[in-house]
């Protein structure tokens, strides 16, 4: 059975997209850069600007920290910094990105699968989540549950086990490299978003699909991923 429609997110069998959440979904890269501000100089560190984010912003976190402040920071700084970043964060009023809950439509329309796999607390992604009005449109939605990780990769292939959908019609739409590799270790496909808390000349270097926008990104990766069920990759 195929699914038509008269846009570009109709494929010729429903695919399964995890969504990203902050610098993604959630357009929040300026609240990334104020709740570091906020709490980076109370551990020696600089005031930064949107620019050096994107272009430093790594995970795991703690790097990223110990990268800005230049030099190796202590668990009791890192605890504190961290839970006073997320304070800060969640403070922040949560706007979607333009066009979200429209493009989920459509998607949902059209027959595909959507779920939201954050390493963002998951009690906090919940409570997110709930204010945009979109959860309804996700088949499950997944944060961290323990420390920050120090990559996705194993947090997206149990997000798919657990949802039983096979790696290879997952389409996975990030913001950072951390995203690509997560997709590429389990065998997904991904496109990234140039919008986001990543610099898009540190995406190009990934060698991963790029898109200005979700709508892009989502066409992008239906059309590789129905190219890969053609070719039967």
């Amino acid at each position: 059975m195929t699914h038509r429609t008269t846009n570009n997110i109709g494929p010729t069998s429903p695919i399964h997209l995890v969504w990203d959440w902050n610098g993604t979904m959630r357009d929040d890269l300026d609240d990334h850069v104020a709740a570091l501000n906020a709490t980076l100089p109370r551990i020696g560190g600089p005031r930064i600007d949107t620019a050096t984010y994107r272009a430093l912003h790594a995970v795991p976190i703690r790097g990223f920290y110990d990268a800005l402040v230049g030099r190796t920071i202590t668990d009791e700084e890192w605890s504190r910094s961290n839970a006073e970043f997320l304070d800060v964060l969640h403070r922040r009023p949560v706007r979607l990105r333009s066009g979200v809950r429209q493009l989920m439509l459509g998607l949902r329309a059209a027959g595909h699968r959507q779920s939201l796999l954050s390493l963002a607390p998951h009690e906090r992604l919940l409570t997110e989540v709930a204010t945009t009005g979109i959860g309804g449109l996700l088949e499950r939605i997944d944060g961290r549950t323990g420390e920050p990780a120090h990559s996705k990769a194993p947090a997206l292939a149990a997000h798919l086990a657990a949802l039983g959908v096979e790696p290879g019609r997952a389409l996975v739409i990030g913001d950072s490299l951390d995203d690509a590799v997560a997709a590429q270790e389990v065998g997904a496909v991904a496109v990234l978003h140039t919008g986001g808390l990543h610099s898009a000349e540190r995406l190009a270097a990934a060698g991963t699909p790029l898109a200005g926008t979700l709508r892009e990104a989502a066409e992008r990766g239906i059309a590789l991923l129905n190219t890969r069920q053609g070719t039967g990759r």
